[in-house]
């Protein structure tokens, strides 16, 4: 008979949505194993027999954290106007880049910020997360194209890009104290933006 293995004394999910949360607000460099060890209450061993070592624990964060079909851009892309659906994107994400009960900003965008030498492959996996948005919003907006919702000759490519980079640029903003409400009068000002492009292609 197979003798059993010592049941663990934490609860994983909890575990990792706290390593998450400190991955999160420090970065990846920014959080040693000790660190994880001390907000986990857990033995270095007992770590890396739940999670592995630590680039494999902050790969299993960064997919908590970017969970396809839950993410506040999944969410905003699925409102059935183009307009509508940048909007909601922008401003969905604002209020998740502010929102005071998790860290500010986004992970994916402010976690591989000044990666050292050998940490080469999380930097390329995170580049991957961020081309895959940008490309869901292009999608969305050739939709709105196909769908006579925006001109034809509108530029999928560099709206998609544009949307994206004032994203970026909110959380910075977010991590660097800016308030859900001045938060908003920055989307404000890029909608004025999203519009003059969407006018000049008609």
């Amino acid at each position: 008979m197979a003798v059993r293995g010592r049941p663990r004394t934490f609860d994983r999910d909890a575990a990792l949505r706290t390593a998450m949360e400190l991955f999160w607000r420090r970065g990846y460099e920014g959080v040693s194993v000790a660190m994880l060890t001390e907000a986990l209450g857990i033995t270095p061993t007992s770590l890396y027999a739940a999670f592995g070592a630590k680039e494999e624990l902050f790969d299993e964060a960064i997919e908590l954290y970017d969970t396809p079909g839950s993410t506040p851009t999944d969410l905003a892309l699925a409102h059935a106007g183009s307009r509508e659906a940048i909007e909601a994107v922008l401003r969905d994400n604002t209020d998740a880049y502010t929102d005071t009960a998790t860290p500010p900003g986004c992970m994916i965008a402010l976690s591989a910020v000044n990666l050292g030498r050998g940490h080469d492959d999380i930097g390329r996996r995170l580049t991957v997360r961020r081309r895959r948005d940008r490309e869901k919003i292009q999608t969305r907006i050739e939709r709105g194209i196909a769908d006579g919702d925006l001109p034809a000759g509108f530029a999928a490519g560099a709206a998609a890009s544009y949307i994206q980079t004032v994203l970026h640029g909110l959380s910075i903003q977010a991590r660097d104290g800016c308030t859900r409400d001045q938060a908003h009068i920055i989307v404000d000002a890029a909608l004025v933006g999203w519009d003059a492009m969407v006018v000049r292609s008609e």
